[in-house]
Parts: structure tokens; C-alpha cells; sequence
């Protein structure tokens, strides 16, 4: 089979080792000429250090190598995967399966990635997600993991699962790609939020409370877009969250922290030199809580401290401090 993963960050490169792995003519395309010739050269990604990849990847700037691709993977940063889209529909058939692995809304349409593929590409092939706890530097190394493969087409989620299902790397599939991207896109606000804990000083009382409340905040809007609780509490929903939460790894993590300790979140997403999903989410959120009614206390305060200077601490204090409720009624009892 051949297979391109479109986007040359670390968890592109990391998936398509995973597909090489796996005996599959693989690509792997970057819009940079200059970092596809340094990675064609030295076999490695700087992002994922100490990763040698496989002699048998093909590495390109060219897109002319996602013509006759059965596989096509969209690993492009959620801001970039519009644009990206619109140069790949071009090669697109109806027999291409396009796996989305971006993690992210899309800001002014609130759009899931998916969503995103489908319009670009005028839903000329099968668009499936892949979601997960998933490090790309961990599965670099070939540490066991575990990613959902999600679209309501069976055939074409268990596709997916078949190209990337190795003895580290297990896949599961499911129906429910709302919930799913919904779930991954969500989680980095919470991650931050994590961080944002961490950068105060507390500990692991405060996150586990922060992540609880936050998984059931996430939950609600989820299901009430379309998604099934039961995804929530699956890999793509608590596992990424845990994962997210917890792990320096996570970008998300690390800008909350320094926005804990007192910088700007300006000032903290410079100092983390990536994209921070997270914050561009959590107005995502804060439109769609409002559009639907959802109530998200957790989510609207991160919202009021990243977009309008709100203090950490009163936040905190604010939310401590809410009307008593019954945890599984979801409702004030005073």
C-alpha cells in the first residue's frame, strides 16, 4: 500500500515510521524544501531527537507523491490544515482513505478538522480520525500506545486500523469521529488549565479535581454536538486528557505553567516556540458553551483569564466557591 503523511512535525514523522513499519511504501511531505532535504539527508527529525528514521521512508516537498496514494494522512497544524487541503484535493480519488490526526477547532467557524478536510476536498474520499494519548516522541522510540481510529464508515475506520495497528502501536476504531475530535480538541484547554495549577504551586489534589470536573464539562458539550458519552471516557477523551495533563511533553502543559508563575500568555506561547492548541480552543469553546448552552464554569474561566486578563487566583477562588451541587444530578440542591 502506499501511504503519504502530509505535514512533517514530530507526530507526522512519528506516524510514518509507524506506517513503515509496517511494510508500507511510505512518504513523507513537508512544505519546507530545505528541512525535507536535511531530513532526506541526516534521517532525522530535529523535533524528534535521537529518532533515526527508516532508509526505506521517501521524504519530499513535493506533492505530486500523494498521486496513487491509498492512504493520505493530514498532519498539518490546525491553523495550516485548510490550506493544506486545498492543495491535496487535487490528487484525491474516491478510493483515497484521509486520515485526519490534527488536533484542534478551527477559530471564526468552530469546525472539526474533519469538517475542515471534507469542505476542501468536496467530500471526495472517506475522511477518518486518528486520536489518542499519544506522545510523538514516545512512539518515536516505539513505546506502546494506544490511538482510536473514528468514522462512522466501519470499513474505512478498521482501514486505518489495519495500516497503522503494529506490536507498540494498537489501534481501536469506532463510529463516533464527532466525539472523538471534539475530545482531542477540548483537552488542551484543560491541559493548560493544568499547567496554569502546576505554575501556582498546586498539587496533585487540585489537578485531579481540575481534570474530573473538567472531563464532565467536556462531556456535556460533547454530547450535546452530537458525540457519545461513552468516547469521553475512552482513549481519545480521559486518556489524552491524563496524557495531556500530566506529561511535559505536552505544549499545552508547559505554557500554563509559565502563565502561572506571571507571564502574559503572549509571553508564555513565545517562550514555548509551537503552537499552543489551547489557548486558540478555549475561545472555540467559549463560543460553542454559549451557542449551545452548556454550562462550562472550568472552560469559561480559562477563556476569561487568556482573553481578558482575568487573575488566576480569583478565578480559582471563584470556582471554589460556587453554589453547592450533587455530582451525578449535575444540579444546585441550596
Amino acid at each position: 500500500m502506499k501511504a503519504v503523511v502530509v505535514g512533517s512535525g514530530g507526530w507526522g514523522t512519528a506516524l510514518s515510521q509507524v506506517l513503515c513499519d509496517n511494510g508500507h511504501e511510505t512518504y513523507l511531505w513537508s512544505h519546507n524544501p530545505e528541512k525535507a532535504a536535511e531530513m532526506a539527508k541526516g534521517r532525522e527529525n530535529p523535533l524528534l531527537k535521537g529518532v533515526i528514521l527508516p532508509e526505506s521512508l521517501h521524504i519530499t516537498s513535493d506533492l505530486e507523491c500523494v498521486r496513487g496514494a491509498d492512504l493520505v494522512v493530514s498532519a498539518a497544524p490546525s491553523f495550516a490544515v485548510r490550506a493544506t487541503a486545498r492543495k491535496l484535493a487535487h490528487y484525491l480519488t474516491p478510493e483515497t482513505i484521509l486520515v485526519s490526526v490534527s488536533k484542534g477547532i478551527e477559530r471564526d467557524t468552530n469546525l472539526r478538522m474533519s469538517q475542515i478536510l471534507q469542505e476542501e476536498t468536496k467530500n471526495i474520499c472517506k475522511v477518518v480520525a486518528l486520536s489518542g494519548p499519544s506522545h510523538a516522541e514516545e512512539v518515536g522510540v516505539r513505546q506502546p500506545t494506544g490511538c482510536v481510529s473514528a468514522c462512522p464508515d466501519r470499513a474505512a475506520a478498521r482501514f486505518v486500523q489495519d495500516a497503522f495497528m503494529t506490536n507498540y502501536f494498537r489501534v481501536y476504531t469506532s463510529y463516533d469521529i464527532v466525539g472523538v475530535e471534539l475530545a482531542a480538541a477540548l483537552k488542551n484547554v484543560i491541559a493548560l488549565s493544568c499547567g496554569i495549577c502546576t505554575g501556582l504551586g498546586y498539587q496533585d489534589n487540585t489537578k485531579a479535581l481540575l481534570m474530573t470536573r473538567a472531563m464532565a464539562e467536556i462531556t456535556r458539550l460533547g454530547e450535546q454536538l452530537g458525540g457519545t458519552r461513552r468516547t469521553f471516557g475512552g482513549l481519545a477523551g480521559m486518556g489524552d486528557l491524563i496524557v495531556t495533563c500530566t506529561s511535559l511533553h505536552s505544549r499545552n502543559n508547559r505554557a500554563g505553567i509559565l502563565i502561572g508563575q506571571g507571564k502574559t500568555p503572549q509571553e508564555a506561547m513565545a517562550a514555548i516556540g509551537a503552537v499552543v492548541e489551547g489557548y486558540y480552543a478555549a475561545e472555540s469553546i467559549h463560543q460553542l458553551a454559549e451557542q449551545e448552552q452548556v454550562e462550562m464554569p472550568i472552560c469559561r474561566c480559562a477563556y476569561e483569564v487568556l482573553y481578558h486578563g482575568k487573575q488566576v487566583r480569583d478565578v480559582v477562588t471563584e470556582l471554589m466557591t460556587r453554589a453547592k451541587k450533587d455530582e451525578l444530578l449535575e444540579r444546585s440542591w441550596m
